[in-house]
């Protein structure tokens, strides 16, 4: 069996306040990109363990532990009778770049699995697994636009859509880490952030320049000024609004006519789609 899980942006990102138990209170739009991996199944594996993963593509960096597509497996296998498997994962998704490829893969992997052992889990049980996994997996269960709210993890379909729009993916060759983005991260007092991006939304895309922002932004490129860079070069070719995903390291476009930047962008991962 093989699925092919897609990635996301975020359409703005804030960050609302820290919570007592350190988590941060954030608000976004995700919204899936169909750039995808690929995601196979077969019963069975050559090293007498529970689940493999044999990687091709892009270079999948860590060890097995922290793999969300061993972690869903075992996650799975704490209340299910799971035989051997190995998942064959052709990696297109860069790692570490803010449109949740791993997270993606680790949903996949559960939806992936369920169907193969005929688990029959609803779609509340998908969403209660994923999200142990971590907070972006669950919206790879919905894997239609969403606010999310808490950690990301409260999530709410919403009637949007970018049909019609050309959108650039722009990553350079640096990993920005997630513990990293949120040290570097200054909170503001102005609680009436809250709401910014459902407001936003409501504007036309020429708007959401001036009023849809990540709050990533600051710390992220001042220790990387070549995202910032990008952004500002993806806006004087023509984007209607550009933007960093989610905590980096992408940096995404979004254009009315098809704006083959490829050429601009060599050096760097570069992806480019109608979106549907």
């Amino acid at each position: 069996m093989i699925v092919f899980p897609p990635c996301k942006i975020n359409l703005g990102l804030q960050v609302l306040q820290k919570r007592a138990d350190g988590y941060h209170d954030l608000q976004t739009i995700f919204y899936p990109v169909p750039l995808h991996d690929a995601l196979e199944l077969v019963a069975g594996n050559s090293k007498g363990e529970k689940a493999e993963v044999l990687n091709y593509g892009l270079a999948v960096p860590g060890n097995s532990d922290n793999n969300l597509i061993i972690k869903a497996y075992d996650l799975l296998a704490k209340d299910f009778e799971l035989g051997p498997v190995t998942f064959a994962l052709l990696k297109n998704i860069p790692m570490g770049a803010g449109l949740g490829g791993g997270s993606s893969d680790g949903a996949y992997a559960l939806k992936l699995l369920a169907s193969f052992f005929g688990l029959n889990l609803s779609k509340d049980a998908l969403l209660d697994y994923a999200l142990k996994l971590g907070s972006d997996c669950p919206f790879f269960i919905y894997n239609v636009p969403c606010l999310g709210e808490g950690r990301g993890e409260r999530l709410q379909a919403i009637h949007f859509s970018l049909k019609g729009y050309y959108l650039v993916l722009v990553k350079p060759d640096i990993h920005v880490s997630t513990a990293a983005a949120f040290s570097g991260l200054k909170l503001s007092d102005d609680t009436a952030k809250d709401g910014l991006v459902q407001t936003a939304l409501n504007k036309e895309i020429n708007y959401w320049k001036a009023e849809l922002k990540n709050d990533f932004e600051w710390s992220v490129f001042n220790a990387h000024p070549i995202l910032a860079d990008i952004k500002d070069s993806l806006y004087a070719n023509g984007a209607l609004y550009a933007s960093m995903s989610g905590s980096g390291a992408t940096v995404y476009g979004i254009f009315e006519k098809p704006p083959l930047l490829s050429k601009k962008f060599e050096g760097h991962f570069y992806f480019e789609c109608l979106l549907p």
